[in-house]
C-alpha cells in the first residue's frame, strides 16, 4: 500500500518529485462540485460512465493531495472514452460551430464512432487543434471584445483535459482564487470580500487590474509552470497544439507567442494556473515574510482586490507587485489599479484631516461603499 492506495495505481505509480518552485498551496480550496447530467442518454450506461470516470479523477486527486511536490507522468489514459463523452454531452447544444462548421445536433448523430474515432487520435498522438474561428462582442466602453469559438471536437478535448486537470489544481491553488472554479461562483467572491473587510482590521484597500491580462500570458512561462506538476508530455503537447492552433479572422490566419484564446474551453483554467505562480504564491510568500499587519486578498481571474492594515505595506505590497508582473511580461492598469482609504476606520480618519467621504471601489460589476448599518456599526 501507498499512502492508502494501491502502487498499481497509475496516477500513484507516474509521479516524480516536482521543481521547487510548485510549492504546496498555504490555503485550503473548497471541494470539487460534480458534473450536471444529461437527461438525453440512456441511464444506466451514464450512470456506470460517470462512476468509471469519477473513480478515475477521484485517485488523481487523492494522489495531488497527499503529494504536494511531485508531478504526474501518466494522466492521457484519464482521458478515456467516458469523459471524452460526458465532455460533449456538457457542452451548449445551440453554441455557434467553429471553423469546422460542425454543430453539436450533427456531432451526436453518429456519436459513438465519433467519440471512438477521437478518442484514438487522442491516445496515438494523432489529433489536431484547428484554428480559433474569431469574433466580436460589443463592450460598454464601444470597443469590441475579442472572442474565439472553438472547434467541437476541440472543445470535447479540452473540457476532458480540464476535468483531468482540475483534479490535480484544486488541490494547489490557494483559497482566495475564486474565479472560473468548480463550486465557486463571482458571490463566493464578494462575499469573501465582504467578510475579510467586516471581519480583520484592514483600512486600505489596492484595486488592482492587470492591462489585457488573457492576451499577455506568456505561453512559454505558462508551459513551464504547467510541467512543476505536470509530466506526462502528451498532455504538454496538447496544451501546445491548442495554443498554437492560431486564430482565423475573416479569412486570415495567425497566431501569437502570447495569450490564450478567449471562449476557449481551456483558456480559464490555463490563465488560473499562470496566476497562481505568478501572483498567488507568492502574495502568500509577502504577507508571511513582509507584511507588519493584517493583509486579505480576493482574486477572481485577472481582478484582484488587496486590503491591508497598513497603508506603508500596501504601498510596497503595489510596488512589488509591479515588479513581480513585469518579470512575466504582465502590467498593471494603470488607470484602473488605485489604492484608496477603505475600512471600519475610514471615516474617521479621513473626517480628521479634513477629507471627504472615503473613496468607493468596484469589484466584479458591484460598487463597496464604507457604510453603517441602523445600529451605527461598520458595514
Amino acid at each position: 500500500m501507498m499512502n492508502g492506495l494501491e502502487k498499481s495505481d497509475p496516477a500513484v505509480v507516474a509521479a516524480k518529485p516536482a521543481n521547487k518552485a510548485g510549492r504546496p498551496a498555504a490555503e485550503r480550496v473548497e471541494p470539487r462540485a460534480g458534473t450536471e447530467g444529461n437527461t438525453g442518454q440512456p441511464r444506466t450506461r451514464r450512470t456506470q460512465s460517470r462512476a468509471s470516470v469519477s473513480q478515475g479523477l477521484d485517485r488523481v486527486r487523492h494522489a495531488a493531495r497527499q503529494r504536494k511536490k511531485e508531478k504526474f507522468t501518466a494522466l492521457l489514459h484519464h482521458v478515456s472514452i467516458d469523459l471524452l463523452r460526458d465532455a460533449f454531452l456538457a457542452l451548449k447544444r445551440r453554441a455557434a460551430p467553429g471553423v469546422d462548421g460542425v454543430t453539436w445536433q450533427d456531432y451526436e448523430e453518429a456519436l459513438e464512432g465519433n467519440i471512438q474515432d477521437l478518442h484514438a487520435r487522442v491516445q496515438r498522438g494523432a489529433y489536431r487543434a484547428l484554428p480559433v474561428r474569431r469574433r466580436f462582442i460589443p463592450k460598454a466602453d464601444g470597443r469590441r471584445r475579442p472572442l474565439g469559438v472553438t472547434a467541437l471536437e476541440d472543445k470535447i478535448v479540452q473540457r476532458a483535459v480540464v476535468a483531468v486537470l482540475n483534479a490535480i489544481y484544486e488541490e494547489d491553488f490557494l483559497g482566495w482564487s475564486y474565479g472560473f472554479r468548480p463550486g465557486r461562483s463571482q458571490h463566493d467572491a464578494l462575499d469573501a470580500l465582504a467578510v475579510g473587510i467586516d471581519a480583520t482590521p484592514v483600512n486600505w484597500i489596492l484595486d488592482a487590474d492587470i492591462r489585457s491580462y488573457f492576451d499577455k500570458i506568456d505561453q512559454k512561462w505558462l508551459v513551464r509552470f504547467l510541467e512543476h506538476r505536470i509530466g506526462d508530455e502528451r498532455i504538454i503537447r496538447l496544451v501546445r497544439k491548442w495554443l498554437k492552433a492560431g486564430v482565423l479572422d475573416e479569412g486570415v490566419w495567425s497566431v501569437s507567442e502570447t495569450g490564450t484564446p478567449q471562449g476557449a474551453v481551456a483558456s480559464p483554467l490555463l490563465a488560473n494556473v499562470f496566476l497562481h505562480y505568478v501572483f498567488d504564491l507568492w502574495a502568500a510568500q509577502w504577507r508571511r515574510r513582509e507584511a507588519t499587519g493584517n493583509v486579505i486578498v480576493v482574486r477572481y481571474a485577472d481582478d484582484i482586490v488587496a486590503g491591508f492594515e497598513h497603508e506603508a505595506d500596501a504601498r510596497r505590497f503595489w510596488d512589488a507587485m509591479r515588479t513581480r508582473f513585469e518579470q512575466f511580461s504582465l502590467e498593471l492598469h494603470g488607470d484602473k489599479t488605485r489604492l484608496l482609504e477603505f475600512g471600519r476606520f475610514a471615516a474617521a480618519g479621513r473626517k480628521r484631516r479634513g477629507l471627504g467621504k472615503p473613496e468607493t471601489f468596484t469589484f466584479l460589476g458591484f460598487i463597496h461603499i464604507c457604510g453603517k448599518s441602523r445600529r451605527g456599526a461598520f458595514q
